[in-house]
This record gives structure tokens, C-alpha cells and sequence, in this order.
């Protein structure tokens, strides 16, 4: 086991004048599980694929304990690889991927024997050792895929999307099954996905990336409860934060016709407006004119809930925190399942006080 320290790596691919991966500095602790999290395109496995030594480190270096890992090979850095396509040989057995790189490595027959029944004994895949890849599941390979890593006894596991290519439920199952396997292993990983579900569940902490930038480090109730800006805010939580631009008055900020009391003193940078960030659970849903007017347009019975998509009644109010006006998409509401409003009905909606969130419109950072 070992710490894995990205010390401002940064990867830039020739031809291209933005960084994919920017000055990047990351201290992940001895045996803890980190999701590398956020939208197609934002660095994440780039940035995994640089600790792997998969991709060059054009800038900053990046260490695996107290090692200097910059510019070793893949095979030189003890670490272990999941990919989001098993890649596994589909004519050896079970028994034969799991210990591949085992034999490549030159470890004794009868090791490698005993290594891959402990990992399948903790997989649940002793009954398969001797099947070919082609009768398993896709959950079965892939913790075929992840017995092969765990055989290796590597100081570090890299996940790059394991779990993209099972069905919904199977995510859910094998993602769980993750979770407690590395923790009861206690082997640094570092996880990579674009399922803020996923991220959320299942990471110690969460590094949520964004055009190659680092934008926020958290465990995952700091993350939900504390978000830094308005893109962390509208990523993490499922359905998302609610973002509105709402104009601000000398007692504080205006919601629609209600008033929402806040400290004048944190608001002394805002100007005219703020975004106020209000999740779906702590929305105050009414229909007593008192709040921001709303139009129901759409409404899922989930059970015991209910959630309520609306759209404002004043054109002008922007809900996706741009502040251009434009409608990016509905406000959602959190409702007992029992007693939802009816659909094309007028509800009126304010933040609870105790669980509001304001955001500096030129800047997007959190101001409370």
C-alpha cells in the first residue's frame, strides 16, 4: 500500500493549445478509495492514465509513496489496472487470466496456484476458475477483471469505468461489492467514473474535474452539503441542485415574493443578483402565493415521493445558474408521493433557510 501524490501533472497532447490535465495537485492517503469524477471530456482518466504511466506527464511529476514515478514504465510502478472492457484472453480459463501477469513475472507455479484461489475464494468465483471468459456474465468477468488486479498485490488500484458496461441493476450490486472488497483489502484506489451516483457511494473522498482543472476535493457529504461553486453544485446530487439567478435587496436576496434573510456582510460582492442553489429535498412547496411562482409541467411518483418538474411563470428567471436568461431546464421539487400537485398547477417554492446555498454570478463561487 502507499500514497499517491499528483504534484501539479499536467498533460497537454501536441497539437492541442489547452491542457487535457492542468497543473493537477491531488494527496491521495494510504489505503484510501478516491473517484476521479466528472463530465465526458474533463481529464479523468487522462489523469489516470498518467499515475498508470499510460499517458506522458508533460509538466509536475507524480509520486506513488515516496517514489518519483514520472517517468517510469507501467510495469516499473506496482500498480494494478481495471479497464471498462475487462480486457481479458478469451481462450485461457479463469484461473488463467487471473494469473497471466503472475506467470509472465516468472512467480512459482504453485504461488500463483495459491494466490488466484484466495482472490476468487474473496470474488465468489472458485465454482468458475476453469470456464473461458465467453460463459461468464459481464458482472462475473468483471470481477474476473478484478481478481487479475488483486493477484498482483499492487501498492495501487486504478479503476478506469468498470462498471460502464453492466446493467443498471448489476451496477448497483457490483458497485457495492467494490466498495467493501477495497476496504477489507485496504489497498489504495483510485476510481474513475462519470456517475456522480457512483462517486457518491462509493469514494472516501471525490475529485470532481472540469475541463482539466481540479474543482473541488471533499468526502462526499462535505461535497453535497458544501458544494465550492456552481458547477460542483449542479453536478453532485441526483436530481440536481436547483440553480436560480434572483436579484438581491438590502434585507438580502428575493425568491420570487419571498425574502430570504441572510448576513449583508456575505453579500457585499454580489452586486445585483445571486444564484441560490436549493436541492430538491429542502424546497418549501406551497401553494399560498409566497415564494417563486411556478408551473407544474411534469410530476414522478416515485412511491413515498414525488418529484415535481416546474417551470417559472416569469419568463425572465433563469434556472441553470448562467444568469443569460436563458430556460436551461425545469425546477424539481421533492413531494410526499401521496399528495403531489397536479399537473399544469401553479405551486409556489422557497429554499429552507437552513439548507441554502448562494453563488457569486461573475464567478460562480460559493459565497455561504
Amino acid at each position: 500500500m502507499a500514497t499517491v501524490t499528483f504534484d501539479k501533472a499536467t498533460r497537454q497532447y501536441p497539437g492541442n493549445p489547452t491542457p487535457s490535465v492542468d497543473k493537477l495537485d491531488l494527496d491521495i492517503a494510504d489505503g484510501e478509495f478516491l473517484v476521479l469524477v466528472g463530465p465526458s471530456g474533463c481529464g479523468k482518466s487522462t489523469s489516470l492514465r498518467m499515475l498508470a504511466g499510460l499517458e506522458e506527464v508533460n509538466g509536475g511529476r507524480i509520486l506513488i509513496g515516496d517514489r518519483d514515478v514520472t517517468n517510469l514504465s507501467p510495469k516499473d510502478r506496482d500498480v494494478a489496472m481495471v479497464f471498462q472492457n475487462y480486457a481479458l484472453y478469451p481462450h485461457m480459463s479463469v484461473a488463467e487470466n487471473m494469473g497471466f501477469a503472475l506467470k509472465i513475472a516468472g512467480v512459482d507455479k504453485t504461488e500463483i496456484d495459491r494466490r488466484v484461489k484466495d482472490a476468487a475464494k474473496v470474488l465468489d468465483l472458485t465454482q468458475y476458475l476453469e470456464r473461458k471468459p465467453k460463459a461468464l456474465s459481464g458482472g462475473q468477468r468483471q470481477r474476473v477483471a478484478m481478481g487479475r488486479a488483486i493477484v498482483r498485490s499492487p501498492q495501487v488500484f486504478l479503476m478506469d469505468e468498470p462498471l460502464s458496461n453492466l446493467d443498471a441493476k448489476l451496477r448497483v450490486q457490483t458497485r457495492t461489492q467494490i466498495a467493501a472488497l477495497q476496504r477489507r483489502l485496504g489497498v489504495t484506489t483510485v476510481y474513475v467514473t462519470h456517475d456522480q451516483t457512483e462517486a457518491m457511494t462509493m469514494g472516501d473522498r471525490i475529485a470532481v474535474l472540469k475541463d482539466g482543472l481540479l474543482q473541488q476535493v471533499a468526502t462526499p457529504r462535505e461535497m453535497y452539503d458544501a458544494p465550492v461553486n456552481v458547477f460542483v453544485a449542479g453536478f453532485i446530487g441526483s436530481p440536481a441542485m436547483n440553480l436560480v439567478t434572483v436579484p438581491v435587496t438590502q434585507d438580502g436576496i428575493k425568491f420570487g415574493t419571498h425574502a430570504l434573510q441572510i448576513d449583508r456582510a456575505q453579500l457585499s460582492g454580489l452586486g445585483s443578483s445571486a444564484i441560490v442553489g436549493v436541492r430538491p429535498e429542502d424546497v418549501e412547496l406551497t401553494t399560498n402565493p409566497d415564494g417563486l411562482a411556478l408551473t407544474v409541467e411534469a410530476v414522478e411518483e416515485m412511491g413515498a415521493d414525488a418529484y415535481v418538474y416546474a417551470v417559472p411563470q416569469d419568463k425572465s428567471i433563469t434556472l441553470d445558474g448562467s444568469g443569460e436568461g436563458a430556460l436551461a431546464k425545469p425546477f424539481i421539487a421533492r413531494t410526499d408521493g401521496r399528495k403531489p400537485p397536479m399537473k399544469g398547477s401553479t405551486i409556489y417554492v422557497y429554499p429552507k433557510a437552513d439548507h441554502l446555498h448562494v453563488f457569486n454570478p461573475a464567478d460562480g463561487l460559493r459565497v455561504n
